[in-house]
């Protein structure tokens, strides 16, 4: 698998689930919302963390620059 995301993406993608997952742990959303929220915010570390994003591969997109 090749990586598509590049350095600022990963970044932004951290904090981001970094926040979402915040927000369950400390109970500020509840119920389905919670759970919902912190699946993304798992998904976005994950993709993250080995610098390839699936949603990009249809459109071709990639951040990684060259």
């Amino acid at each position: 698998m090749f990586q598509n995301m590049g350095l600022y993406d990963r970044i932004i993608r951290v904090v981001v689930g970094l926040v979402l997952g915040g927000l369950y742990l400390g109970g500020v959303v509840e119920g389905t919302t919670a759970i919902v929220l912190f699946i993304i915010g798992l998904v976005m570390i994950a993709t993250s963390a080995i610098g390839f994003c699936p949603a990009y591969l249809p459109f071709k997109i990639s951040t990684k620059g060259k």
